[in-house]
Formats: structure tokens, sequence, C-alpha cells
């Protein structure tokens, strides 16, 4: 899932530096979360997700590699 995510967003520095499914993680809760984003502009992390899925379903990925990565958005979702 890790090669999947950084084709879903290749110009992202920090997808090109996560090495385990721990970390892929990670950095998928901090974006549901919105973290990056100044406080009075957040979007809930139904909103994220909905974004997240939307994209991952546009993207060139294989099938499976979308499948596979919208599974994990919204099993992190529900956590």
């Amino acid at each position: 899932m890790i090669e999947a995510y950084r084709k879903l967003w290749p110009q992202r520095v920090a997808a090109e530096k996560i090495a385990t499914q721990q970390e892929l993680e990670k950095y998928i809760l901090i974006e549901l979360d919105d973290e990056l984003t100044h406080p009075r502009v957040r979007k809930s992390r139904q909103q994220k997700l909905e974004l997240a899925l939307a994209r991952i379903e546009q993207s060139d990925l294989s099938q499976t590699e979308k499948d596979g990565l919208a599974a994990l958005y919204q099993k992190l979702a529900v956590e």
C-alpha cells in the first residue's frame, strides 16, 4: 500500500519518506484529521475521507490498489 500511496500523492515529500505500514497509517490519520491545516479551516474527518476516496477512485491506480487504499482509509477513519 505504501507504493500505491506514493503514486496517489507524487508531489508530497513526506510520502517518499514512508517506510513502514505503521508510518503510512500515521500519515493517513494526520491527513484525515486535517492536522496540517489551520484549525479554523479544518474539515471534518468524514469530509476528508470523502475527498480521499474520490481522489483514489479518480486516480490511475490499479483497481486492486484503489480497493486496498480505500479500505485502509475507511478502516482508519472509524478508529
